[in-house]
């Protein structure tokens, strides 16, 4: 399933569903199974990482109708996750050559769980 028009491997093998948005937001959910916990039981810090890299990741990457590449991810962890996880991403300002952004990870409830921000990089071409 593409994630707002790409395709993410991972966010598919990780069970990543995009939400629908209209305000250039983007909203993501996961349904935490037994493979996204930790040893205790909760939502494994990685797979909040991974929702708050996809999230604003999108968001700049709709902004500027291209690809985009992480340079630089800071995440803290508010919550314990369980169950659902919502995560949303917006884009806080873009340069020419970088853009900021932001994100939560909220239960349904409201409950945040963590909040990050990120530095992403568009890609013009891309080359193996």
């Amino acid at each position: 399933m593409p994630i707002f028009g790409a395709e993410i491997p991972f966010a598919q093998y990780c069970g990543v569903e995009p939400l629908d948005t209209d305000d250039g937001r983007t909203l993501l959910r996961l349904v935490l199974g037994p493979q996204h916990l930790n040893n205790v039981g909760m939502a494994h810090g990685g797979v909040t990482c991974t929702l708050l890299d996809i999230a604003m990741g999108s968001a700049a990457r709709r902004h500027v109708d291209l690809p985009v590449m992480t340079l630089d991810m800071q995440t803290s962890f508010i919550a314990p996750g369980r169950g659902i996880l919502v995560a949303e991403g917006r884009v806080v300002r873009a340069g020419r050559s970088v853009i900021f952004s932001e994100g939560e990870v909220r239960m349904p409830g409201g409950e945040l769980v963590a909040k990050g921000s990120g530095l992403f990089k568009p890609v013009h071409s891309l080359r193996s």
